[in-house]
């Protein structure tokens, strides 16, 4: 039943955010940067976690459960170490999924012949 859910919410954010691609002008560029950001401010009013607990990895996953990693991980920062947290906060909550998506990525370019769209 958990991967249900997780297959659920996780295809309900993603069909909610190709439709603000197609009924809106915004660039794919800006909307990630929205999702981001929406879950950075989720995660701040303490919504994202309890939806997170009950949804798992369908609202982990996407972009605003991104945002609230980072939020997570400069709230922690900000109390341990002061206002230097704020930088190295963010930095410190994402680094093993960008470095995830950087070497899968590479794997990945071995494997096929990316190319430019045209």
């Amino acid at each position: 039943m958990d991967f249900l859910k997780a297959f659920l919410v996780g295809g309900a954010i993603c069909a909610l955010v190709q439709i603000l691609m197609d009924r809106t002008k915004l660039m794919p560029g800006r909307i990630m940067v929205l999702l981001v950001c929406t879950g950075t401010f989720l995660g701040f009013l303490g919504i994202y976690d309890p939806f997170i607990e009950w949804a798992g990895a369908g609202a982990s996953i996407p972009l605003l459960g991104f945002g609230n990693t980072l939020f997570k991980g400069v709230r922690e920062c900000i109390d341990e170490k002061g206002a230097l947290g704020l930088f190295l906060g963010g930095l410190k909550a994402s680094a093993a999924g960008i470095s995830g998506a950087l070497i899968f990525g590479y794997i990945g370019s071995l494997f096929f012949n990316p190319k430019m769209k045209d």
